[in-house]
C-alpha cells in the first residue's frame, strides 16, 4: 500500500483574475488530505471516502469513463488519466482521509487530485516531476469541472507560499518563514463554478469596466508579493483592505464575509479580504501578535469561527 498526502490552501491575493491567466499568491496550510492505494488481483476499483460518506463504492477498471458521482469524481478522473497517459491498469483499493471539512474551501478536490495521481506513480513506480504532476492534475480538474486557473493544484503540489501565473507556465516559490494570518469562517458554503461564471458574464457585459478592475487587482498582488517577502505586514494588511474592495467591485462577496472583514479592522487588524471565489468560505486577516487575540475575539463575536492553520507548509508527500 502507497499513502500520498497534499495540503489545502488559502488565496492571500489574486482571486478571479487568476482564472484568465493574470497572477495571483497562495499559501499552502497544514490541513491535509491524503489518499491510500493498494492493488488488487481483480479489475475491481473500490473507493471509501468516509468524510464525504462513500463506502465502498465499485467500479470497473473497463467502466472508467469520466462519468461519476460527484463525491468520487476527482480521484477516479485522475486513475483514469493516469492509467491513459502511462499505459497502466489494475484493480485498486483505495481510500482518502481529510484533515479538513469540504466545506471550509480550502482545496480539497486538488489535494485529493494531486495525492492520488502522487500515490499512483509511487505504487508503478513511475518517475514524476513535480511538473508532470501539475499537468496531469490540472487535466483532471478541468475534466471534472471544467473551469480552473489551476493556482490550488500547484499548491497542493509545490507547498510553501507561491507567486502564480500563466496558468502554471509561471510558478514561484516565495522564501517566507511565517505568515501572521488569522481565518475566519463565515458558516457559508461557497458555490465556486457558479462565482466563476458570474464574473465571467459581467466581463462579457461590461469588458472596460471589469478589465479595469482586474488590472487594479493585478497591480496589487504585483506590490504584494515585493511587501510579503520583505514581511511588511502593515503594507501587506493595507493591499488586502484594496483587493477586498475590488473583489466587491465584482460583486463576489457577501453580507457574512463583509461583517467578519469589518469587525476584524475594527479589532485592529492589518487588514482583511475574503479567500476564495468569495460569496461565503472563509475571510483572512493579518495582525500583529499582540492585537491577533482581539482580532479573533472580533471575528467570533461577528459570527465567525476561528480555524486555526500554519501557512506556507510541505507540498505533496509520500507517507512512510
Amino acid at each position: 500500500m502507497v499513502k500520498a498526502s497534499a495540503p489545502g490552501k488559502l488565496m492571500l491575493f489574486g482571486e478571479h483574475i487568476a482564472v484568465y491567466g493574470k497572477p495571483c499568491i497562495v499559501t499552502a496550510v497544514n490541513h491535509r488530505m491524503s489518499v491510500s492505494i493498494e492493488k488488487r488481483n481483480d479489475e475491481k476499483i473500490i473507493v471509501n471516502a468516509p468524510e464525504v460518506h462513500v463506502k465502498n463504492y465499485k467500479i470497473s477498471v473497463n467502466e472508467l469513463n469520466n462519468q461519476y458521482p460527484k463525491e468520487v469524481s476527482f480521484v477516479l478522473t485522475a486513475v483514469k488519466n493516469f492509467f491513459d497517459k502511462y499505459n497502466c491498469r489494475s484493480g485498486l483499493d483505495i481510500e482518502t482521509h481529510s484533515e479538513f471539512s469540504s466545506k471550509f474551501g480550502f482545496g480539497s478536490s486538488s489535494a485529493v487530485t494531486v495525492s492520488t495521481l502522487k500515490a499512483l506513480s509511487e505504487l508503478f513506480d513511475i518517475s514524476m516531476s513535480n511538473n508532470e504532476l501539475f499537468n496531469i492534475s490540472y487535466k483532471t480538474v478541468m475534466d471534472v469541472q471544467k473551469v480552473s486557473s489551476g493556482f490550488d493544484v500547484a499548491s497542493a503540489i509545490f507547498g510553501g507560499t507561491i507567486f502564480f501565473a500563466k496558468k502554471g507556465e509561471i510558478i514561484e516559490k516565495m522564501n517566507i518563514k511565517e505568515t501572521p494570518l488569522i481565518v475566519g469562517y463565515t458558516g457559508v458554503k461557497a458555490d465556486t463554478p457558479t462565482l466563476i461564471k458570474k464574473v465571467s458574464g459581467m466581463l462579457e457585459r461590461e469588458p472596460k469596466k471589469i478589465n479595469a478592475v482586474f488590472n487594479k487587482i493585478e497591480n496589487i498582488v504585483i506590490e504584494a508579493k515585493d511587501n510579503i517577502k520583505n514581511s511588511n505586514w502593515a503594507g501587506v494588511g493595507q493591499f488586502m483592505n484594496e483587493n477586498q474592495q475590488y473583489l466587491k467591485m465584482l460583486d463576489v462577496s457577501s453580507p457574512e464575509l463583509d461583517k467578519l472583514i469589518s469587525a476584524s479592522n475594527k479589532g485592529g487588524a492589518y487588514g482583511s479580504k475574503l479567500s476564495g471565489a468569495g460569496g461565503g468560505d472563509c475571510m483572512i486577516a493579518l495582525a500583529s501578535e499582540d492585537k491577533s487575540s482581539l482580532v479573533s475575539e472580533a471575528i467570533k463575536k461577528a459570527g465567525g469561527i476561528i480555524i486555526p492553520v500554519e501557512t506556507n507548509v510541505e507540498g505533496v508527500r509520500i507517507e512512510r
